[in-house]
Formats: C-alpha cells, sequence, structure tokens
C-alpha cells in the first residue's frame, strides 16, 4: 500500500522550484485508484484530484514553460490515466442488440471526476501557444493516437467530447501526423462495416472528418475521393446506421458542396445501398438524397436521374405513409423541382404509374393529397407530354386486364375440362 500526500502549491514555491515541483505532482498522479468502490481510499483521491486541478491552472495560466523532460513525463502521466481496457459494452453483458444511446441510459465512467481533468490536462496542453510541435510531436506519436481513437469506442458520452475536441485540435495543431489520423480513422469504418457493427464513437469520428472535409482543397485528392467511396458511402450499409446519420450525411453533402461533379458517385452510392425493409432507414435516405439534390447541378443529376426516379416511385407507393411522404416532400424544394422540370420528358413516363397508382388506393389521406399536388404539377408543367403518359398508363392498364381475363378464362377451361373428365371417370366406374 502507498500513502499520497499533498505537495506545497506552486505560488508557494520559488519560481525556480516549480519545474521540480510540477515532476514531483506528476508523480501524485500517476498513482492508480479504485473508483469502483467509493469508500475507499477517499483522502487520496481527493488529493489527486486537487493536484490534478493544479496542474491544469499551471499549463492554463501559461506563467512558466515547461521543460522538455516535464512534457515527457506529463504525457506519460496522461497515458497511465486514460489508456485502459474499456469495460465490455452493455451488448456484451447482455446479447442485445446495440440500442439508440438517446433511448438508453449510457454507461458513465466511475472514475470520470479524475478522467476529466486529466483529459482537460492534455487538451490545454495540446492547444497551449506555448507548446512546441517539434517537441511535442515525440510524444504525441502515432503510437499515442492510435491509442486516443481506441479510447472512442467508450460508451460515457463525455469521454467521447473531450477525445472529439482533442484529436480535432492534434489534426489542426500537427500537420504532420493528418495522413496518419485519416488512414487510422479509414481503419474502424472498415472493421465497424464489415465486421463488427459495433461501435460507440462513429457520430463522433464522423463530425471531425466534417471539418477536415470542410477544408480539403480543391481540386480533391484521389485519396479524399476513394475515402468517399470506399469508407463513407459504405457507411450507410450498418443497422445502427440512424445513431450517427446526422454527421454522416453532412460529410457526404460536404463532399457535393466542394466538389459538384461527385453528386453522380453519391446518388448512386445511396441507391446501392437503399433500404429494402427498413422504413425508417429509407425516411433518413430520403432526407440525405434531398440535401444532395440540392447541391447537384444539371449534367450530374442527367447521369443518374433513370435508377434515382426508379427508387423515388417505388418509395411513392410504400405502405408506410412517412416514406411515402418523405419522397413526394421532394417536390417542395424548388432546386429539386426545376431539375425534374428540365428533365420531365425522362422523368414523368417513369413515375406516372406511381402518382396513379397513389391517387387510386393509397390508404394514407396525406399521401394522397400531396401526390394529387405533384400529379397536378406536372400537369401545369406540360399538358402534352402529361396526356402523352396517361394515354401509354391506361393502354398499359387495359393491356394488363385482358391479361387478366385471359388468365381467368384459360383456368376456367381448365377447371370445367377437368369436371367433364371427372364426370366421364365416374360413368366408366
Amino acid at each position: 500500500m502507498f500513502s499520497i500526500e499533498p505537495l506545497p502549491l506552486f505560488r508557494d514555491v520559488p519560481v525556480s522550484e516549480r519545474q521540480n515541483l510540477f515532476l514531483r505532482k506528476l508523480q501524485v498522479c500517476c498513482f492508480q485508484l479504485d473508483f469502483n468502490d467509493t469508500m475507499k481510499s477517499v483522502r487520496e483521491k481527493e488529493i489527486k484530484r486537487q493536484t490534478l486541478l493544479e496542474l491544469v491552472d499551471f499549463i492554463q495560466s501559461g506563467s512558466a514553460k515547461i521543460t522538455e523532460n516535464c512534457q515527457e513525463e506529463m504525457i506519460k502521466m496522461i497515458s497511465i490515466n486514460i489508456f485502459r481496457c474499456l469495460p465490455p459494452a452493455s451488448h456484451e453483458n447482455t446479447g442485445q442488440e446495440v440500442v439508440d444511446p438517446e433511448e438508453d441510459d449510457p454507461y458513465l465512467e466511475p472514475s470520470w471526476p479524475h478522467l476529466q481533468l486529466v483529459y482537460e490536462l492534455l487538451l490545454r496542453y495540446v492547444v497551449s501557444s506555448d507548446t512546441d510541435t517539434k517537441i511535442a510531436k515525440r510524444y504525441i506519436d502515432h503510437s499515442f493516437v492510435l491509442k486516443l481513437l481506441d479510447l472512442f469506442d467508450s460508451e460515457d458520452p463525455r469521454e467521447r467530447e473531450y477525445l472529439k475536441t482533442i484529436l480535432h485540435r492534434i489534426y489542426g495543431k500537427f500537420m504532420v501526423h493528418r495522413p496518419f489520423i485519416r488512414k487510422a480513422i479509414n481503419n474502424i469504418f472498415y472493421r465497424f462495416i464489415y465486421e463488427t457493427e459495433r461501435h460507440s464513437g462513429i457520430g463522433e469520428l464522423l463530425e471531425i472528418l466534417g471539418s477536415i472535409i470542410n477544408g480539403f482543397a480543391l481540386p480533391m485528392k484521389e485519396e479524399h475521393k476513394l475515402f468517399l467511396v470506399r469508407a463513407l458511402l459504405p457507411l450507410h450499409k450498418p443497422k445502427p446506421v440512424a445513431m450517427y446519420h446526422q454527421q454522416l450525411s453532412y460529410c457526404i453533402t460536404q463532399f457535393v458542396e466542394k466538389d459538384y461533379k461527385l453528386a453522380d458517385t453519391v446518388i448512386r452510392g445511396l441507391l446501392k445501398y437503399w433500404p429494402l425493409t427498413n422504413c425508417q432507414k429509407e425516411v433518413l435516405f430520403l432526407g440525405e438524397l434531398e440535401e444532395v439534390l440540392e447541391a447537384t447541378q444539371g449534367a450530374e443529376f442527367q447521369r443518374c436521374m433513370v435508377p434515382l426516379f426508379r427508387q423515388i416511385a417505388r418509395c411513392l407507393n410504400s405502405s408506410h405513409f412517412q416514406v411515402a411522404e418523405r419522397a413526394l416532400f421532394l417536390w417542395n424544394n424548388e432546386h429539386i423541382v426545376s431539375l425534374i422540370a428540365q428533365n420531365r420528358n425522362v422523368i414523368l413516363p417513369i413515375i406516372f404509374e406511381a402518382l396513379e397508382k397513389n391517387i387510386q388506393s393509397h390508404w394514407n389521406q396525406a399521401v394522397h393529397g400531396l401526390t394529387v399536388n405533384v400529379r397536378k404539377m406536372f400537369l401545369d408543367m406540360d399538358a402534352e407530354l402529361f396526356e402523352e403518359c396517361q394515354n401509354q398508363y391506361e393502354e398499359k392498364e387495359s393491356r394488363a386486364k385482358e391479361v387478366e381475363e385471359q388468365r381467368e378464362l384459360t383456368w376456367k377451361r381448365l377447371a370445367d375440362v377437368a369436371e367433364q373428365r371427372r364426370g366421364e371417370d365416374m360413368v366408366t366406374v
């Protein structure tokens, strides 16, 4: 057993002694304490907490530039405290599906009163104008960054928030680490998409990437386009996409706003991962699609409009009213309506049947009303084209009716022949 003793305050020692006192305070903070038992080592926990507060204040005040040796020891102390085995995730204990953290009480780290101060110390060190990146990069190296990234799987949202801020600041300050950080985040995404589909920090990592994408220079590097195709678009595939969809949608839209030529790639990517049986995911996809189309130019729109409106036609006829309603809301967007108007000769024939089916038989009144509005919009847009589509639709329906009648007649004939033969067999007997 050990005993932690309080050390004097920085202001109570001469300036020449402060670096040594800083090192002694770091040693105090290296002691690991048991936070699962609140009654254990209460005095030591309070001494450590006060010491951490003093270290944070000392770094924040910038009253003295800390030596290289002090920086090295400080990163060691931070590493001892934050780099740990995370407790098993809730789904590992229960075997349940991953639940939406907003619906369930999140796990809270019992050592947070200390852990928060350690993170605060690291953050203050990274953002301090006194921190020389040439020296700091020796201690905040690739290994340190990888261990930080591992902690993003923490179930405690407070810890993930600190990690997000710190990693973003490291990315901004240490230019030498930028390609490595992007690659490491890529690898987390690949593992999540293709192996586990379980990770607590995908949303936070996407938030960091949203800012990074925002700062990409034009013309965009091939590496960044590959990242879009290989990591971001496949992130639409996993079941828990709703947990991070808002951040993912922001990243995707940023790409299209940066380089409008990527719109076709993005829309085809969305269509590739379009959900078949999950209506809530479909509503999310339609919302994202509207944001992407908002930034899409005519030439890119024309490249993908045929498969796109085939999918929209299926959504219009969805028996889940929220999906049908969200698809019809696309016609409330002026930019999208102008793209549709310019290409109505292609689009109206694709979706005309879906509109007619909704008007004839959709159970939801709101969907019915919105469909009538969209239909009228096309009629006002081009009455001649509308009439042509209507005639084609009526012909198709008429042919379908004839085929159905013929089929029924054939079955009736077969039934009559069978009945007749049964009667003959009975007579023979």
